[in-house]
């Protein structure tokens, strides 16, 4: 009998070990290198920030193509006690820049000179950021948050193979513009390992001299000095008067959400808000999730967001941007009045103003959810993959292409067929336009959602669309975000739906009813890294199998 009562002890306490340990912390990123640094900053005792410090420079080194020192962003926060707020460390176009700087004597583009080499940089701003955060809400030292970043440049990574298919796309043009011995020229294999020792050495100086180590000194001549040999006028003074802003969210209500996002210089909070706006009296949910309806209404909602993000969205700082105008609810009612059920609205007939170019698809979102209760969302970018193509060699990273996010030629349209206003044209120390749209979702005054993706101009909808899934069809976060989207921005006036996840029949019904759908267009739409707060405060993290993203979390 004692034997007995003695295995059965035994079996309850392993079946109460058993169990799986509640979800108090996560950060999921674009790599398991980053999140598991940022996961462990939080084991250490460490808050939302310290980790999103600590995960930012892990993806400068791990995830060159959008991770980075050399580019910018926004970050998007809700601390335990509920305050929200947003800080905008977006790259600024350098003094010396001019509306027509990337226009040849007779006006015209000149083919390259936003995209790739010197000119097309922007004063970076992530360094900057990381250490204006680490001054209001940091509790680690800020060498703690870099040492992380520096041993992992130091004993490399191994790239996954979508890295590796990347790095040989652009490798010729890191070769035309850095030389043959410029370290991604290598003829790197699956398995190898990427040692990055210049990048160590100026973490390593960024740790002992504060934002100073970039913006001043040796690391900042040797910034200016490459971006001169290949063209470019970004100064010293530049690097020096650069500065960060906090800046107030995008705030507004959808049924019983509060939402907040990112505002201008990004339009994606404006955006989500209007197509929020747009579609709520039609209470979407009646309609089955990418049904022709439900297709149609967020489509036509679409059209007329970016409609408006080309006349009125630039740099508030240079723009009188009407934000209360544009996600009035009573002005976004009105502008539905011409959807009809029957048939598709005709872009040119959509109050056909100015659009502006957005960001290049490679881009990069991570969110962070503490055990405190502090949430972080933060989008960050070089802009194009691997930015202007022009690498730091004695620094080792690559510096952005942000020059191309500006209205470069007004009325002509970009590489995308998007046409340029001059809400957003180039002058200087301004910041150029983005769709980057770090999110917050709040529900019966807790914190709900914390989410935001790359993608260029499908940041907003890839967005939009991961909110829906789960607060209309009441899906679990991960399905919320492998859940195949669609996406339209006014002009190409063009449906684009992700490859082999929407039906022969729908798209034929879509086309019948007038509606653009070119199957060559179509294309992966984002990469949602997510974390869902249900209303026992149980964490879930979603990271979107579309890339090599990865969630790791704090159990307790």
């Amino acid at each position: 009998m004692i034997r007995l009562l003695f295995f059965l002890l035994i079996f309850l306490f392993g079946c109460n070990n058993s169990q799986p340990k509640k979800i108090v912390a996560a950060v999921v990123s674009a790599k398991k290198e980053a999140s598991e640094i940022g996961i462990k900053i939080i084991e250490k005792g460490g808050n939302a920030f310290d980790a999103m410090i600590a995960t930012d420079l892990a993806l400068a080194v791990c995830y060159p193509s959008a991770g980075n020192i050399g580019g910018g962003g926004f970050m998007i926060y809700r601390t335990s006690d509920g305050q929200v707020g947003t800080l905008d460390y977006r790259e600024k176009a350098p003094e010396k820049s001019n509306k027509d700087m990337f226009l040849d004597s007779d006006g015209n583009v000149i083919k390259g000179k936003s995209t790739i080499g010197g000119l097309s940089v922007g004063v970076p701003g992530t360094i900057a950021g990381l250490f204006e955060v680490h001054k209001r809400f940091g509790s680690l030292p800020f060498e703690t948050l870099i040492e992380p970043a520096i041993q992992l440049a130091r004993k490399g990574y191994v790239p996954t193979k979508n890295q590796l298919k990347n790095i040989e796309l652009y490798k010729d043009l890191f070769v035309s513009i850095n030389g043959k011995k410029t370290l991604f020229a290598s003829n790197l294999k699956e398995g190898d390992r990427i040692i990055n020792e210049a990048l160590a050495k100026t973490l390593e100086v960024i740790k002992e001299n504060g934002k100073d180590g970039f913006y001043k000194g040796e690391i900042a001549k040797h910034i200016v000095n490459n971006i001169k040999e290949s063209g470019g006028i970004l100064n010293i003074n530049d690097l020096n008067n650069y500065t960060p802003k906090w800046r107030t969210p995008i705030y507004f209500k959808y049924k019983d959400l509060d939402i907040y996002s990112m505002g201008p210089p990004s339009s994606g909070g404006i955006c989500l808000a209007q197509i929020l706006s747009m579609i709520e009296p039609y209470n979407l949910n009646q309609y089955p999730q990418n049904s022709i309806k439900a297709i149609q209404l967020l489509v036509e909602a679409q059209r007329r967001s970016y409609s408006d993000r080309s006349k009125f969205l630039g740099d508030s700082d240079y723009n009188n941007v009407p934000i209360d105008y544009l996600i009035n609810k009573y002005y976004l009612k009105n502008r539905m009045k011409s959807f009809s059920w029957e048939k598709a609205s005709i872009s040119e007939s959509i109050n056909p103003g100015d659009i502006s170019t957005f960001e290049s698809e490679e881009t990069t979102h991570y969110s962070i959810v503490d055990n405190y209760g502090n949430a972080v969302g933060v989008t960050t970018t070089l802009n194009s993959s691997f930015g202007s193509k022009l690498f730091v060699e004695q620094g080792g990273f690559f510096l952005n292409n942000q020059m191309d996010d500006f209205s470069i030629k007004i009325g002509q349209p970009n590489l995308y067929g998007l046409i340029g206003g001059d809400v957003n044209s180039v002058q200087p120390n301004k910041r150029m336009l983005s769709s980057m749209t770090p999110t917050i979702v709040e529900k019966d005054g807790k914190l709900s959602l914390v989410l935001g993706t790359p993608g260029g101009s499908t940041i907003i909808t890839s967005v939009l669309q991961t909110i829906l899934n789960i607060y209309e069809y009441g899906m679990p976060v991960q399905k919320a975000v492998n859940s195949p989207r669609f996406h339209h921005q006014w002009f190409p006036d063009n449906i684009v739906f992700e490859p082999n996840a929407f039906g022969e029949k729908l798209i034929k019904d879509l086309k019948r009813m007038g509606y653009k759908i070119d199957p060559s267009k179509n294309k992966i739409l984002g990469r949602v890294d997510a974390i869902y707060i249900n209303q026992d405060n149980l964490l879930t993290a979603a990271a979107d199998p579309r890339g090599d993203d990865n969630a790791q979390y704090l159990r307790e």
